[in-house]
């Protein structure tokens, strides 16, 4: 059968903006948390929209619900020096 190994994962909100398009500001999103964050597994869109500027779209923003990797160990380091 297949792995028995437990998994825990975290899931946290992002939002994410750009001038050309909701898959860029996607894109840009995913990106910048993954220079901070390990083992990201899944994005979801849970929102799009754009603001409004002048009468033309000036900017797509996308809410992503992302998900990764609980590591036991950084949270246990975390803890020791009082957060973040």
């Amino acid at each position: 059968m297949g792995d028995n190994i437990d998994r825990v994962y975290v899931v946290s909100e992002l939002v994410g903006t750009s001038t050309v398009s909701w898959e860029d500001a996607a894109r840009k999103a995913v990106e910048t948390a993954s220079k901070t964050v390990k083992d990201l597994r899944i994005g979801e869109v849970v929102k799009q929209d754009v603001t409004v500027e002048d009468g033309k779209v000036a900017n797509y923003r996308v809410r992503l619900k992302v998900s990764f990797k609980f590591h036991r160990e950084i949270a246990w380091y975390e803890e020791i020096r009082g957060g973040c």
